[in-house]
């Protein structure tokens, strides 16, 4: 439980980093994109201020997740860092439509003003900044096995190229095609839509008891390759958090001694434990009567 803790703090530096550069970026991007009159970066500047709303909403949940084990939470808190990638997903997408509604009336409502090219150069720093971060929170979610801190990687990666998305519509109204500058915010807002939906897609899947099916197959090998298992049957895992709970009937020779089963059982939570730092293992030893018949 404490590496989970620890682990859980570590994302939350992580979550921090991403409000502390959302709050200067859409700053910056809405400033500029005011006085350059720039569509695009205007829209990119309104996706970043509801990405605070959205890191928060990982921030909160992270610290629930850290909360102990009590009498109604016998499973910890963990689940509370994916329903707030959830929440994070459900306020892109809301965010992204509006963008998009706003978008699509200024394309109607087309006039043929070039920005200035500030607002490209404003476009294309803030990209390379948060790309920084997404490299930083991708590499630390990964380490530790945040899906909170993940969905937050995956926002800024989606802002790294929204932000060149809008860079390219606004150098290519200097070159006589202005109407590139608010057709860039209409591909910025599918951007936003397509990276809400995604993690909410995969936040869904996991509140579920999904599963990636690669992985089971791994835990799968590993259990069978244990000295002791003949075969294995009812195989399920599912994540809490960044925990990995394996629930596995595997079936032994039934000669066996219950210390001899035990100790099997312990071999196979090792060898999980090597690939799974954070797991937590069930095994159901069952006397493998083929054995018998074939005696």
């Amino acid at each position: 439980m404490q590496k989970q803790v620890d682990n859980l703090k570590i994302a939350e530096r992580g979550a921090r980093l991403s409000i502390l550069a959302y709050i200067l970026l859409s700053i910056i991007k809405l400033i500029v994109g005011y006085i350059a009159e720039s569509k695009a970066l205007t829209a990119d500047g309104i996706n970043n201020s509801t990405d605070i709303l959205a890191s928060v909403a990982v921030l909160i949940g992270l610290r629930i997740a850290m909360k102990p084990i009590d009498e109604d939470h016998p499973y910890g808190h963990m689940r509370a860092e994916t329903v707030a990638s959830l929440i994070s997903a459900l306020i892109m997408v809301a965010v992204g439509l509006n963008v998009l509604i706003n978008a699509i009336q200024s394309v109607i409502n087309f006039k043929p003003t070039a920005p200035d090219m500030l607002s490209a150069y404003t476009a294309i720093f803030c990209s390379i900044a948060i790309y920084f971060v997404y490299r930083f929170n991708k590499k630390t979610a990964e380490r530790i096995n945040s899906t909170g801190l993940m969905a937050a990687a995956k926002d800024n990666l989606s802002d790294a190229w929204v932000g060149i998305g809008a860079a390219v519509g606004i150098i290519a109204s200097q070159f006589g095609l202005p109407w590139i500058d608010p057709l860039a915010a209409v591909i910025v807002a599918i951007l936003i839509i397509k990276t809400g939906w995604d993690i909410f897609a995969e936040a869904t899947h996991t509140l579920m008891d999904g599963i990636d099916t690669e992985k089971l197959d791994q835990i799968a090998g590993k259990i069978k390759a244990v000295s002791g298992v003949n075969w294995i049957s009812d195989i399920r895992a599912r994540e809490n958090g960044n925990l990995l709970l394996i629930d596995v009937s595997v079936y032994v020779n039934p000669t066996l001694t219950v210390v001899e089963g035990h100790d099997i059982a312990d071999a196979i939570q090792h060898a999980l434990h090597d690939d799974f730092e954070l797991c937590e293992v069930i095994v159901h030893i069952e006397p493998d009567h083929k054995l018998l018949q074939e005696q």
